[in-house]
């Protein structure tokens, strides 16, 4: 896998039923390891809040973002708020597919909309573990699926996963659209891209991998010799995925451009909200505040957090990352890093970026099952009481 294009496309998977049931078989392990550590994260989070005089199923279900996005499905788009300081948020900055499924859950069930939030996060953090554990699979064996999964259920802001918000969803979405692209399901990773796009902003960087990973494949084709007519051919679905891909992210872009009256109506409503990209000065100032305030040591823990996010992405493209999980995690780190607003909520939009972590999945599958499970269990356990310590503080906005 020293060649990004070459590793990124091996030829077209066909699958049907009983494929289908063997490979959930198979992901079976994984998929009840993420649900174990998932299920302690909650407990401790449970308990901590009952003796902070909190209610964890409304940390969870209730608060935030979880809160804009259940007032959407009720109510649709339209409200806005002014804050004293004069930002107006408006909730034309939430993409619109978790409220739709938040209200159609609830209107086909007793359930409130919160609480479809909840069992759509819960549901899709599930999907997503399953890609995961196929795409470590794939690229690195059985024991590195299952070990990616864990890993991505105890990061440090895994408690978000379990929470009524997007992120959940819209990794899943990726993750299976990144799969079919590894695959050379097209179509399939079309269709996933654009319901990505309309989860969160940051699907653009799945519309990124899949069209770039595309050019790169016809390109190696044409200096092969083969038409492209012909190198269509050789890679069915490719022309409707590229052309499907952008849809869900260009639509709701466009749509609130329209509804706006301004081409960038969509990026006018974040600003709104304090957010925008600047490159990173926000970001880098806000560390550079920190290493030279009061609080030398969170600043220092901050940029040593970000170096160590830089180095796992390098380190990961040195190894021979597909090109479809590098450019699409390289298009997350970027947006996330060089954005400004609430810098709390950079681990939070970093979660998506599940590509990190497979290199140390990779190292734990050479470990003896032993050792590398305490360590998955150390990292699930100060996951558990950060998500915990975290809710009952300050959260993720």
């Amino acid at each position: 896998m020293n060649d990004l294009a070459s590793a990124a496309v091996p030829g077209r998977t066909r699958y049907d039923g009983s494929a289908v049931r063997a490979a959930l078989g198979r992901a079976a392990p994984a998929l009840l390891a993420y649900a174990a550590i998932r299920l302690l994260g909650i407990v401790v989070l449970a308990l901590w809040s009952a003796a902070d005089g909190k209610n964890w199923h409304t940390l969870l279900s209730a608060r935030w973002d979880a809160l804009w996005y259940t007032r959407v499905a009720e109510q649709g788009y339209g409200f806005t708020t002014v804050l004293p300081d004069g930002e107006v948020h408006s909730n034309l900055a939430f993409f619109p597919l978790l409220p739709w499924l938040e209200r159609g859950l609830s209107a086909l069930s007793p359930l409130s909309p919160a609480d479809a939030g909840l069992v759509v996060a819960w549901t899709a953090s599930l999907a997503a573990a399953w890609a995961l554990y196929a795409t470590g699979e794939r690229l690195h064996g059985r024991r590195a699926g299952v070990a990616l999964a864990a890993l991505w259920a105890a990061v440090p802001v895994g408690i978000v996963q379990s929470m009524a918000y997007s992120e959940a969803l819209f990794t899943a979405l990726a993750a299976w659209s990144l799969y079919a692209v590894l695959t050379g399901r097209w179509a399939a990773a079309g269709v996933l891209a654009s319901l990505a796009g309309l989860t969160r902003p940051v699907g653009a960087a799945v519309v990124a991998a899949v069209w770039i990973t595309a050019a790169v494949t016809l390109w190696r084709e044409r200096a092969g010799g083969v038409r492209l007519r012909a190198a269509l051919r050789r890679h069915p679905g490719m022309l409707p995925g590229v052309l499907l891909a952008p849809l869900g992210w260009c639509g709701f872009f466009l749509w609130v451009g329209a509804r706006q009256g301004s081409f960038t109506g969509y990026l006018e409503v974040q600003g709104g909200w304090g957010n925008g990209f600047d490159g990173g000065l926000a970001f880098g100032t806000f560390i550079w505040d920190q290493l030279s305030g009061p609080v030398f040591a969170a600043g220092l823990g901050l940029a040593v957090g970000v170096g160590l996010v830089a180095w796992l992405y390098v380190h990961g493209v040195r190894r021979g990352q597909p090109l479809p999980l590098a450019v699409y995690c390289g298009t997350v780190l970027l947006l996330a890093l060089t954005a400004k607003g609430y810098f709390g909520s950079k681990p939070r939009l970093m979660l998506p970026a599940y590509p990190l972590l497979l290199p140390l999945a990779a190292g734990l599958a050479r470990w003896r099952p032993v050792w590398s499970w305490l360590v998955i269990g150390a990292t699930a356990a100060g996951s558990a009481v950060y998500g915990a310590f975290w809710l009952n503080g300050s959260g993720p906005p």
